[in-house]
């Protein structure tokens, strides 16, 4: 890509507002042959006034004419997916998206199977398509995706309003096939184009070690379904080196399982403790996830969490909740600040919903969505504290902790 089309794209995507397509309230129009019965059956508020849409509607049948003769016929139906669309991305959340037909079945084919990919967790932030997370030893991770990485274009195509699942959708692939994608880094001025083969992934969960300085680290890169047991047998190797001092690990962690973040929580906290709060906003009683109660350490532990711009959904949950009980002190840089729960709702047998429902609050009540978690001793990366493999944030913990 030539710099100058790049620059173009960059700021686009920086500084453009998002564009969403009009959206609209179902309701009923007195008489119109030309308009669909399900917009008549729909349920209709007083204060939405529809005349705008209707004409809109009734303008487009007039007088568009298709680009060539080729052009497919736009149907009734094709309408009125394109108007739901638009009425979710009205709400102005990246995710909360209408899935039409064929995208809906690609969608549920993806969330219940196995399938290859790059193996790097990607969401929207500041209306950008960005990296959340590269997992450890995939693809993304291999070619030196960090973190923080704008995604502007994949292959040929650009980003710029292109929702996660659309996203999705075109990294995902064919194990052994590779896809392009260019990529923006903070300090970097040229874009970064990569080259990633994609490769059927196998999630890594845990590492442990004890440094010389007598520190245990546990290094967790996942929430999965396994999670849970290793890190019990990981406070057990932590338990019999004898020391008290710990470093759990959850840069680069994306997050996974709620279930596993209230395990993990629970080895710290008494019974009855609330780990988050489920907030629907008004629509319904929050729900409060609280502690099992194993809490097997005492107050002689000295604990630190490690967090990055990686540090995503359950990593915040986990990290938020034992800062705020005094349990341990977050080092790092601040976190990616995914705090929302999405709920898949069918509309029809063939279209679906994926609707946020609610949004994650710390036990203080604070919202993880708020621009995530702030530590409490800062340490950014920089090219010149990193080299030679040198990790200033996990060297900033160590001294935090052995000075206790």
């Amino acid at each position: 890509m030539s710099n100058k089309k790049y620059t173009q794209v960059l700021i686009s995507i920086l500084v453009a507002v998002v564009l969403f397509a009009t959206g609209f309230y179902a309701g009923k129009k007195e008489s119109n042959g030309s308009i669909p019965p399900q917009f008549l059956n729909a349920s209709s508020t007083e204060s939405a006034n529809m005349s705008s849409f209707w004409k809109t509607w009734e303008i487009l049948d007039e007088k568009f004419s298709p680009a060539s003769s080729t052009t497919p016929p736009v149907t009734n139906e094709d309408k009125i997916w394109g108007s739901i669309e638009g009425l979710a991305s009205s709400y102005d959340d990246p995710y909360t998206v209408f899935f039409p037909p064929v995208e809906s079945k690609v969608f549920e084919e993806e969330i219940s199977g196995s399938f290859g990919g790059v193996g790097m967790e990607i969401a929207i932030q500041d209306g950008v398509l960005t990296v959340v997370a590269p997992l450890k030893g995939t693809p993304a991770d291999r070619v030196g995706v960090l973190a923080g990485d704008k995604i502007l274009m994949i292959g040929e195509v650009s980003t710029l309003n292109m929702s996660t699942d659309e996203a999705v959708k075109m990294i995902r692939g064919k194990p052994g096939t590779p896809i392009d994608i260019t990529f923006a880094r903070k300090g970097v001025n040229e874009p970064l184009v990569k080259t990633l083969v994609r490769a059927n992934i196998d999630i890594p969960t845990i590492n442990t070690k004890l440094l010389p300085s007598n520190v245990f680290v546990i290094e967790l890169y996942s929430f999965s379904a396994t999670s849970p047991n290793l890190f019990r047998g990981a406070l057990r190797e932590f338990v019999k080196s004898g020391s008290d001092k710990l470093i759990l690990d959850l840069r680069n962690n994306p997050g996974g399982y709620l279930e596993a973040a209230l395990d993990m929580a629970s080895w710290f906290l008494p019974t009855g403790k609330t780990v988050v709060t489920e907030d629907f906003g008004g629509k319904k009683d929050t729900k409060i996830y609280r502690s099992k109660g194993y809490n097997i350490f005492t107050d002689r532990l000295k604990f630190a969490i490690l967090v990055n711009e990686g540090s995503a959904s359950a990593s915040e949950i986990l990290a938020g909740a034992l800062r705020e009980y005094n349990i341990a002190t977050l080092v790092g840089a601040r976190t990616f600040g995914k705090g929302s729960v999405q709920e898949l709702v069918s509309v029809t047998p063939k279209t679906s919903l994926k609707v946020t429902v609610a949004h994650w609050l710390t036990p203080l009540g604070n919202s993880i969505s708020n621009n995530g978690l702030t530590p409490d001793i800062k340490v950014e990366l920089t090219k010149e504290n990193t080299k030679d493999g040198n990790d200033p944030q996990l060297n900033t913990a160590v001294k935090y902790l052995t000075s206790q």
